[in-house]
């Protein structure tokens, strides 16, 4: 079995959300979120760069912003660009992963726990990203 800390993140144009699992990857858990403008992604690819080496991340996940009908969007294209950016930082390439609907279900949950829209707001790409990783973590189970 393969162990250590696998990142999981939901890129998004202004937040990405970022969770990371334990590390022998039985648990999913939102860790921050990194705010951007949108346009130089260079802070926050030094920041996710710092997470993984504090945290000593072995592996990272991220989710691909994919339209419904299959064309690739501009936030696809920068996602792409943003992990081969962060790949640069932390020789860490990252696998993709359709990304569809998680900030629906995040938002669903969070409501479903009661959970106010401001706090919803600071920690949903999270959340998010949190459920992109779960779902990782659980199709890699050996």
């Amino acid at each position: 079995m393969v162990n250590g800390r696998v990142m999981g993140i939901d890129f998004g144009m202004r937040h990405i959300g970022v969770a990371l699992s334990d590390v022998l990857r039985i648990t999913a858990s939102g860790y921050e979120t990194v705010n951007w403008n949108g346009v130089d992604p260079e802070k926050a690819v030094l920041r996710i760069a710092e997470i993984v080496k504090t945290m000593d991340v072995k592996e990272i996940v991220m989710g691909k912003p994919s339209k419904t009908d299959g064309t690739i969007s501009e936030s696809e294209r920068k996602a792409y660009a943003f992990g081969e950016m962060l790949e640069e930082k932390t020789g860490i390439k990252p696998s993709f992963r359709d990304e569809r609907y998680t900030t629906v279900i995040a938002s669903r949950m969070l409501h479903e726990n009661n959970i106010k829209a401001q706090k919803q707001k600071k920690i949903i790409d999270q959340v998010a990203a949190e459920i992109i990783l779960r779902e990782y973590l659980e199709q890699h189970r050996v």
